[in-house]
């Protein structure tokens, strides 16, 4: 049953390690940003390489005698992995990292504004149905991520904008006052800042939802960004069109 999920683009030196040291690094990664989990439960590894024999050899150096420490502090289980679908969202975010945005260090971050959020978000709709990603970030840059499918049919300007309405009663939920949102739909961005004229009724509506929305925050801003910079909120709605029916449901 997946409960979470991390990703990392390799940059510099990273990009030139070894196919077996990139498999032991993306399990040390895991283990710093999952770290909770793996001091308070043995972890089971599914792996079809020999992460296990090359952590425990004795002749090893450098950077994986480190790594071999840092996991040595968990109760990690190596196991031979003979079925291929739970794999298939790993696959996935391992073949689209190199398009999602690098993830600064907050320490060359600049100071956070105070109390302001920031929600980048995503809505497709195509024949499979209407799903959306939503990225939240908090003044101290922890990063939540959200993936939704919507149980009715809509346009892509709709699923635009049902996925901004979700993002902010999340926020909403979550007691934040101070919101920037930032979409990649232009349509959507300047219906909100009044440049552009909602002449559609469904556009109307949805326009007055967002307004309404809007009034229960001291301060709320939408901007429009380009697409790129947006890929990490369109790959999490296209995790969407996966089937995780067992997966926590809400809703609204």
């Amino acid at each position: 049953m997946p409960i979470y999920f991390i990703s990392k683009a390799l940059s510099g030196s990273e990009l030139n390690y070894l196919p077996i040291e990139k498999l032991v690094y993306a399990l040390v990664i895991t283990s710093r940003r999952l770290r909770r989990y793996f001091q308070a439960h043995p972890i089971t590894v599914l792996t079809d390489q020999t992460i296990r024999q090359l952590l425990y050899k004795p002749e090893i150096y450098g950077r994986l005698t480190k790594w071999a420490i840092e996991l040595g502090e968990h109760e990690n289980t190596y196991c031979a992995r003979n079925a291929i679908k739970g794999q298939v969202m790993a696959d996935y975010l391992a073949e689209t990292a190199a398009d999602m945005p690098t993830i600064c260090d907050p320490e060359q971050l600049p100071a956070p504004s105070p109390e302001l959020w920031e929600l980048y978000t995503d809505g497709t709709a195509s024949s499979e149905g209407a799903r959306a990603g939503l990225i939240l970030t908090s003044p101290h840059y922890e990063e939540h991520t959200y993936v939704l499918r919507f149980n009715f049919k809509v346009t892509n300007n709709e699923a635009e904008y049902e996925a901004l309405l979700a993002g902010m009663r999340i926020d909403q939920e979550l007691g934040v006052k101070k919101l920037q949102a930032y979409v990649d739909s232009q349509l959507v961005a300047n219906q909100i800042n009044g440049t552009f004229d909602a002449n559609d009724k469904s556009m109307q509506s949805y326009l007055a939802l967002v307004h309404s929305l809007a009034d229960t925050f001291t301060d709320f801003r939408i901007s429009q960004i380009p697409r790129s910079q947006n890929k990490q909120a369109n790959v999490l709605s296209k995790l969407a069109a996966l089937t995780f029916n067992h997966m926590e449901k809400k809703y609204w």
